[in-house]
């Protein structure tokens, strides 16, 4: 009789066991290629550790070769460069775009912030301003979010 009390309340918790995991989500790991002297690079990788990310930075002596090789268009181009999931990061994306990227999955090559927008994560100062998340692809670019 024992038994058949003590079976239904295993099973439950074997499942909680094996299924939290999963429901929590893993972030995939997110390289940085960057330029050795640049600050703000570091410090938008922080905040994508923060954010859960296993993150990892490359100091790279050609960037500019670097974006062309991994297909971030000229008028997008950022301070750095980041891939995760697949996908290209190339500036101060925040952390919740490229979550909401890696869960949606589109058919993109990645996103792009342009420029250093102040306010930005990595970029944060007095005045912050407003700005859009580019999601592209080889045939152009449009709007993903905006903040």
């Amino acid at each position: 009789m024992r038994f058949h009390t003590i079976a239904p309340l295993f099973v439950l918790l074997l499942g909680f066991i094996v299924t939290t995991p999963l429901l929590a989500g893993t972030l995939p790991a997110l390289t940085v290629y960057k330029d050795p002297r640049c600050g703000c690079c570091e410090a938008w990788a922080r905040y994508m550790s923060e954010a859960g990310f296993a993150v990892t930075t490359r100091d790279v002596a050609d960037l500019a070769e670097r974006k062309r090789a991994l297909g971030v268009p000229a008028h997008l181009g950022s301070c750095h460069t980041a891939q995760v999931g697949g996908y290209v990061i190339e500036g101060h994306v925040p952390a919740a775009s490229v979550k909401r990227l890696l869960r949606e999955k589109p058919a993109a090559v990645g996103l792009a912030v342009p420029g250093m927008p102040i306010g930005s994560p990595g970029m944060e100062g007095p005045n912050p301003e407003a700005y859009e998340v580019q999601i592209y692809d080889a045939h152009g670019s449009r709007v993903f979010d905006r903040y």
